[in-house]
């Protein structure tokens, strides 16, 4: 059984009511919900949601038992070199995640301090990014 936190950043909280025409309707609930089920024979989850940059950084530090990360950083993607470090610092297997297509989107958003780092990125699918990240992590993990 792998062990997998999928980590969410700023907003995605929001879910479900926040700009349905870019992130859809389902909650950030509905979406682990989704993935507990589907995964349960191969994967124990961590799942953690946070406003604030440091509460994800002393997240991603705290990290125990943990084979790989998939991460939403959420508006933290164009502005977090200290939430990059943090991640660099566990040497885990990370895939990216966005539920829109950040590239049609404002060119602010096309910048990512992490998908250099990640060993995917996946955005514009909507909440099936996560199922695909867990799909990708699950072969990297089997390597």
């Amino acid at each position: 059984m792998f062990r997998v936190a999928v980590i969410n950043g700023a907003n995605l909280n929001l879910l479900g009511a926040r700009e349905p025409v870019h992130y859809g309707l389902k909650t950030l609930e509905d979406i682990a919900r989704d993935l507990e089920r589907e995964f349960k024979e191969k994967i124990t989850f961590n799942f953690f949601q946070s406003n604030s940059e440091g509460a994800l950084i002393d997240h991603v530090q705290g990290l125990k038992n943990i084979d790989g990360i998939v991460i939403n950083p959420g508006a933290f993607t164009h502005t977090s070199i200290a939430l990059r470090d943090a991640l660099l610092a566990r040497s885990l297997p990370t895939i990216e995640v966005h539920l829109s297509n950040v590239h049609a989107r404002e060119p602010f958003r096309k910048h990512s301090y992490f998908s250099d780092i990640c060993r995917g990125t996946i955005s514009g699918l909507g909440p099936q990014v996560y199922r695909l990240a867990i799909f990708g992590l699950l072969s990297i993990l089997a390597e």
